[in-house]
């Protein structure tokens, strides 16, 4: 079955255990195969059976996970990579050259800001920073050679929400692209390509795979023909998914549904924990009526998902001590796994971002919350918080 056969009709649960799915025609295997192969036997010379010659160009498995995630983003086609920043990578060399600009959030990744500003500028792209939650301040930020506007929302790790509505607009009145990083929220909670984005990009490693056993990322586009150049470099830079990769994607993203609703209830018990604890200064989730993002939040997504950053009131030791104390929460980097991670971004993922106006606040803690039992995480994140 293939993702024509879906359309919009069917609900997103159906679609994530379906498209891409096809059971094995020599088997009747209801799990696409691993395809772990190179090459293909060709049918005479330039003759390639069901488009396969050698498995960077494409291979089976790879296939089937971007028809799924095509299906589930509301795209016209979907890329798999080797990682997050490498499809992050194939698209800046896709979409710019020497001279032209990107304005990036003033809050996103530190793997990001790290591929812009010591990668990207060595090959003479520019960039500059706004605050994407303003639209006016995103629209000032543009230039004659802004060729995109990159966001992420919910933001890692501040949990800033963007209007994916409102920033559309501007991208097209500027004729320029609007690039979403839906990892945070992933397709279950919000359909950025819906909303008027034209690119969106994940970080399968995070919710998609949601077991923290693969590393991988994702493409997926409204515009069949920049699909197209986008799979030109693709296939000629070369950092595809490998087939088991792709697989265990595949394999995780049947579940995303129910486990996205976990996730979002298991972090409002925290966050509205956090919120009256008294060695906690400040929670930064969009799931709060005072989050400044919430209205937006609400508006284009389902829930607001399983992230929770808070700052530690007696400053950066207390925050790192809290790290240190947690014992159901894994002292770990990444995010979106079933195990609940806790992390201090200002030295752990976002360290890349330093003295940048990039940087986090040294205070702050951030936390994958995970699917365990909500009560369990309540009282280990208790017991972290206490004073020696």
């Amino acid at each position: 079955m293939t993702h024509e056969h879906f359309g919009d009709s069917l609900h997103f649960e159906t679609r994530a255990i379906h498209a891409g799915n096809t059971a094995d025609p020599a088997t009747g295997a209801v799990v696409p195969p691993i395809y772990q192969v190179s090459t293909y036997k060709q049918d005479g010379v330039g003759g390639l059976r069901g488009g396969y010659e050698y498995s960077r160009s494409a291979n089976p498995t790879r296939s089937a996970l971007e028809e799924n995630l095509a299906a589930l983003e509301g795209g016209s086609r979907a890329l798999a990579f080797a990682s997050g920043l490498a499809a992050e990578d194939c698209l800046l060399r896709t979409l710019l050259v020497p001279g032209d600009h990107v304005v990036i959030p003033n809050d996103a990744y530190g793997g990001t800001y790290r591929l812009f500003a010591k990668v990207a500028s060595r090959w003479g792209v520019e960039w500059s920073v706004a605050n994407t939650s303003d639209p006016e301040a995103v629209r000032a930020a543009l230039t004659t050679r802004t060729k995109a506007i990159w966001v992420e929302t919910p933001s890692n790790p501040l949990l800033g929400i963007s209007d994916i509505t409102a920033l559309a607009g501007v991208a097209r009145s500027a004729g320029v692209r609007l690039v979403v990083d839906n990892t945070f929220a992933s397709p279950y909670l919000q359909q950025p390509l819906a909303l008027g984005a034209d690119v969106v990009v994940h970080s399968t490693t995070k919710y998609m795979g949601g077991h923290s056993d693969v590393v991988g990322g994702a493409l997926i586009v409204a515009d069949p023909s920049f699909g197209d150049e986008l799979a030109f470099h693709q296939n000629a830079m070369g950092a595809i998914a490998g087939p088991f990769d792709a697989w265990l994607v595949l394999r995780g993203v049947k579940t995303l549904a129910v486990r996205m609703d976990r996730h979002s209830e298991n972090a409002t018990r925290v966050a509205d924990m956090l919120t009256q604890h008294p060695r906690v200064s400040h929670v930064l989730y969009p799931g709060l009526p005072d989050h400044p993002g919430h209205e937006v939040a609400a508006k284009q997504m389902k829930a607001f998902g399983g992230m929770v950053s808070f700052r530690v009131a007696d400053g950066e030791a207390a925050a790192v001590a809290v790290c240190d104390r947690a014992r159901l929460f894994t002292l770990g980097e990444s995010l979106g796994g079933v195990e609940s991670l806790i992390e201090h971004p200002g030295r752990m993922t976002h360290a890349s971002a330093a003295g940048s106006p990039l940087e986090v606040p040294s205070d702050l803690v951030r936390l994958s919350v995970g699917i365990e039992s909500g009560d369990d995480l309540l009282e280990d994140l208790k017991q972290a918080l206490e004073r020696d």
